[in-house]
């Protein structure tokens, strides 16, 4: 069973997304901001797929991302973020960090879902 890590300060959010991921097979683990979902990550290498929200308190998104591909262990998971903005400088910064796709909120379940089977490795 694949494993995604959903990494969102809306608890809201976390519930969502990991209620469609959960129902559809994925073990899903969660985290409330970048700092908490960047040591899950490295405590969890079995991680399929991370989906990870941009805007967090303690540790963003790009953030975490940049720092996920900095270390070994978690330097080749897929990453597919979620954000209620789509500045293109944001997106390009992601697109160089490495993430592999890009959500506004509110994200559409099979759009989720067809990514997460897509990517999840």
């Amino acid at each position: 069973m694949k494993k995604v890590l959903v990494v969102d300060d809306s608890e809201t959010i976390r519930l969502e997304v990991s209620r469609t991921l959960g129902q559809a097979g994925f073990t899903v683990l969660e985290a409330r901001d970048g700092a908490e979902g960047l040591a899950t990550a490295i405590k969890n290498p079995d991680v399929s797929l991370l989906v990870l929200d941009v805007n967090m308190p303690v540790m963003n998104g790009l953030d975490m991302l940049e720092r996920l591909r900095q270390n070994p262990i978690t330097a080749d998971i897929p990453v597919l973020l979620m954000t209620t903005e789509a500045e293109d400088r944001l997106i390009e910064r992601a697109k160089k960090a490495g993430a592999k796709g890009w959500f506004i909120k509110p994200v559409k379940p099979e759009m989720l879902l067809m990514a997460t089977n897509k990517l999840a490795r």
